[in-house]
């Protein structure tokens, strides 16, 4: 087999950058013309920037973002870290974000910190390195170098999804306590009294739930050992079939179950149809996050509404208004934008409820 030289680059030979000068070359221009006409354009004829772009699209030329930031101050980009990138309440929430800064001409770098604070500092300062307009982190935990890193960033920082008395900059979100608090005391008010919790990850957020569920246990003088399930492990709806049927068979006449997300959630109501308990006449079921299939669900799901789209808008909005506005903070710093319960099919008023399965 014969094999045809025609002058392309070799295996094993070095690939090199196209540079601004191969791109000043191709157009037949200075290389001072070429960074002109790439930052801006007006300042060029359209004849001169049609043949500089097209000599960008031939050779394939990717400006230095890096360079031009240090001479300018301004790489159009904003740094954002979250916990996950399948769970489903990280897609409203980066939906939001490019719904916003996308059009304003801002690339997002997102990093995913898999809800590890080390993993999580790793990422703030590897974004930092990138030289970002503005920091948008998920939570409120982070590690003290990593704390120390976003103060001294000089760039505008939003801790988002949940609130803090202590804020680093600027702090979007909801009470984690609260919402864990009013879902329990929901179900304590239609009538429940052994009311079980299961949640997984564990992580900052989680664990908070699980004290406002035993702040609002401890109101009606139930000791709630016995009446948790939990575990570090990822979430998943089978998981959430597993902890909930250790709840059963170590809660006699276990009556109603709140879930710390919505996975669990549904992975109890299946639990409940493959155990031939109705829900909700034998047992009340409420989720948190109201992902989109818990209305979709049968019955379905009662859950704690979060509005992780809206703090992800309010948090870009305030981001843009820093950085093209005066540079000034909003007056206040803390904004809390709550929370909502969506009932639905799968919580009732209590009628012995545990009693009348067991009967």
């Amino acid at each position: 087999m014969s094999t045809k030289n025609n002058g392309s680059s070799g295996i094993g030979e070095k690939r090199r950058r196209t540079t601004l000068s191969d791109v000043a070359t191709r157009a037949g221009v200075s290389a001072v013309t070429v960074s002109r006409a790439l930052r801006k354009p007006e300042m060029v004829t359209q004849t001169l920037r049609h043949r500089v772009d097209q000599a960008v699209r031939d050779l394939g030329y990717i400006p230095n973002q890096l360079a031009s930031a240090l001479a300018s101050a301004r790489t159009g980009t904003i740094g954002v870290v979250i916990p996950s990138l399948t769970n489903g309440v990280f897609a409203d929430y980066l939906k939001a974000l490019h719904d916003v800064l996308l059009p304003a001409g801002f690339q997002l770098l997102v990093l995913n910190s898999r809800y590890g604070p080390e993993e999580e500092e790793k990422a703030i300062a590897t974004l930092l390195g990138q030289h970002p307009e503005a920091m948008i982190v998920t939570g409120i935990d982070q590690t003290r170098r990593a704390r120390l890193l976003l103060e001294q960033s000089g760039v505008p920082v939003v801790q988002t999804m949940e609130i803090t008395d202590d804020p680093i900059d600027i702090n979007i979100g909801m009470s984690h306590y609260q919402a864990g608090y009013a879902a329990t005391r929901y179900l304590i008010d239609l009538g429940y009294r052994k009311i079980g919790h299961v949640s997984a990850r564990l992580d900052a957020r989680s664990r908070r739930r699980i004290d406002g569920y035993r702040g609002a246990m401890r109101e009606i003088d139930v000791d709630d050992a016995g009446y948790i399930a939990a575990t570090p492990r990822p979430s998943t709806v089978a998981l959430g079939a597993e902890l909930f049927r250790q709840l059963l068979d170590r809660v006699y006449g276990l009556e109603a179950v709140f879930c710390c997300n919505d996975d669990l959630a549904l992975g109890a109501l299946f639990e409940c149809q493959r155990s031939g308990i109705a829900v909700p006449d034998e047992m009340s079921i409420v989720g948190f996050n109201d992902l989109e299939f818990c209305a979709s669900a049968f019955p379905a799901l009662t859950s704690v509404a979060t509005p992780r789209y809206e703090m992800a808008l309010k948090s870009a909005e305030i981001v843009l208004e820093i950085i093209r506005g005066s540079g000034e903070r909003p007056e206040e710093p803390r904004i809390d934008l709550g929370f909502t319960l969506v009932e639905r099919g799968s919580a009732r008023r209590a009628e012995s409820a545990g009693a009348r399965r067991l009967a």
